[in-house]
């Protein structure tokens, strides 16, 4: 044991240009020795060729300006002289016929072609990439040097290059300590990454080591959560490898693929990419029985793959709708059932066969029921709003659809008004459901959604005016709302950014045929808007204009 430390202590000893000239010496005497081999003729004209490409490799490195200088040469070129030392001795071995079986020799020899394969592969990784000028300095070096910057850079670029180089074992050890460094500091990490690092990390996402894997896309993982670099992941084809890990890798694989997937998921272009290449249908089934996270993950990626109009039929083939539906029902997580919220309003935006299969799969009845929740119900009023149209009254009365908004009006974000408001517009096109709507509450919550902070919340909640005000009895209660006409009559700016004043106009004029709703309008200048908005040819303002101009000519003649 003495005798080994201290063979291994000369051997880290030696520096790269004493490896080098060891290397050189080697490869003579190796190609001597296979050219006398008679036996496995097939795998020593392997081996052979392989031995002839090695000087013009070893010339490259060495007249590299940083060789001496970098600790990945040194050790590079002690596993070429390892190799070429195991080619000498299994060259005697065959020579002389004093091998112990022929099938152990032959894996022996396919082991060394191996070898023989990396070093050459790696040799020239060290040059191509330009890891040689990266990695100047080994990391004691750097530790020692009193420079904290200099030994963190050193230490990241060294562990990146050896992501590349080397056999697996090394390349394993190098992930542990990339991991370490990344939840230490993440932002040196970033900085130092390049295409060819992505790359190699990429390659080693299909390794056969579950622990390799495991590990790899971790760090994937934690390069995607930071989105510096989507685009080289995708661009080196990350996303196959994450696709087939979310299929059938372990537990950990499964969860960090699939939210390196959401995160990844986020172009059009990644996207159909993703459906590309069988996506979808591993997605869809973490939904259905993946843990918490995984879930949650695998339901914002459909999310924004559902985005993309054109891969909508292949969602709808692979079953999302059902899918979907349950994780509203039945989401581990409560974002799980936001995300299938958000799938659902974008699978309905405009393909009538998705929303008649989310009606008929109970669709409805399951956004209602996530309206009932604790999260902001946004997304599942715009998906109801998509849907309504091709409901019946009789169906949406006995889903209490209306006393759902109406509590939404009242207590809702505004934005889940706007969305219920939205809703109320597309639901209330029959003489039924207006007068439903206006029985619930309806009218005074949308009058008082008239001074919203933003346009179109204001927007929205004139036109369901609009719409409810044909009919009398809403006609009514609208008249009896001291803050209808004010804040009616404010809308009707004239300026271009306004889109509000085409409902205003017509909510107005349904209310012309009061003379106190006319005296209102007056009072508050609505007369000077109009003759604006007449010039714009807004439609209705002129005959508007005409009507309260001839009232309050009455009015002064009256007065008179």
């Amino acid at each position: 044991m003495v005798e080994d430390s201290r063979h291994a202590a000369l051997v880290n000893s030696q520096s790269a240009e004493e490896w080098l000239v060891r290397a050189e010496e080697l490869v003579p005497v190796a190609l001597e020795k296979a050219r006398e081999v008679k036996g496995f003729s097939g795998r020593w004209k392997r081996i052979i060729s392989k031995l002839e490409q090695m000087p013009s490799h070893l010339s490259d490195l060495s007249s590299h300006p940083c060789f001496s200088k970098n600790a990945l040469c040194r050790e590079q070129l002690q596993a070429v002289s390892e190799a070429l030392n195991e080619a000498i001795v299994l060259a005697e071995l065959c020579v002389e016929e004093k091998y112990k079986g022929k099938l152990q020799m032959q894996s022996d020899l396919d082991a060394l072609s191996g070898k023989l394969y990396l070093n050459l592969q790696d040799c020239g990784l060290l040059i191509k990439t330009g890891v040689l000028s990266e990695v100047t300095f080994p990391l004691a070096v750097a530790n020692s040097s009193g420079e904290p910057g200099a030994a963190i850079h050193g230490s990241i670029r060294e562990l990146l290059a050896r992501l590349q180089i080397g056999h697996l074992e090394a390349k394993h050890r190098a992930l542990d300590s990339l991991v370490e460094l990344m939840k230490e500091d993440e932002r040196n990490v970033l900085a130092g990454l390049g295409p060819s690092s992505v790359a190699a990390l990429v390659q080693l996402l299909m390794e056969t080591s579950p622990r390799i894997r495991e590990k790899t896309v971790t760090i994937i993982c934690l390069l995607a959560e930071s989105g510096s670099c989507e685009n080289w992941l995708i661009s080196e084809g990350v996303l196959p490898p994450l696709i087939r890990l979310v299929e059938s890798g372990s537990a950990v694989c499964k969860e960090k693929s699939a939210i390196s997937l959401q995160r990844l998921s986020m172009s059009a272009d990644a996207v159909r990419s993703i459906v590309a290449h069988g996506g979808v249908r591993p997605l869809i089934e973490i939904c259905r029985t993946g843990d918490s996270i995984s879930q949650a993950a695998a339901a914002c990626t459909l999310k924004n793959i559902s985005v993309v109009l054109e891969v909508q039929q292949t969602l709808y083939e692979e079953g999302i709708v059902k899918v979907m539906i349950n994780l509203l029902d039945c989401g581990v997580l409560l974002g799980s059932k936001e995300y299938a919220a958000d799938c659902l309003q974008n699978l309905t935006s405009s393909n009538d066969d998705l929303r008649r299969s989310v009606i008929s799969e109970g669709g409805v009845e399951g956004l209602l029921a996530y309206l009932d929740g604790p999260l902001t119900q946004e997304s599942a009023l715009w998906a109801l709003k998509n849907l309504v149209g091709l409901i019946s009254v009789e169906v949406l009365c006995s889903l209490d659809l209306l006393p759902r908004l109406v509590h939404v009006l009242g207590l809702g974000s505004l934005g889940a008004q706007q969305a219920a408001a939205s809703v109320i517009c597309r639901a209330c096109i029959s003489t039924e459901m207006k007068k439903l709507a206006g029985k619930a509450g309806c009218i005074p919550l949308l009058v008082k959604m008239l001074e919203a902070k933003t346009n179109s919340a204001r927007e929205v909640a004139a036109q369901a005016v609009s719409i409810l005000v044909t009919l009398s009895y809403n006609c009514r209660e609208v008249r009896r709302n001291d803050k209808s006409v004010p804040n009616l009559v404010q809308l009707l700016d004239p300026s271009p950014h306004n889109t509000v004043k085409k409902y205003v106009v017509s909510c107005l004029a349904s209310l012309s045929s009061s003379k106190k709703c006319m005296k209102l309008m007056i009072s508050y200048g609505a007369i000077g808007y109009l003759k604006k908005l007449s010039e714009m040819d807004i439609p209705g303002a002129k005959k508007l204009l005409e009507q309260l101009e001839k009232g309050k000519l009455r009015s002064l003649f009256s007065r008179k």
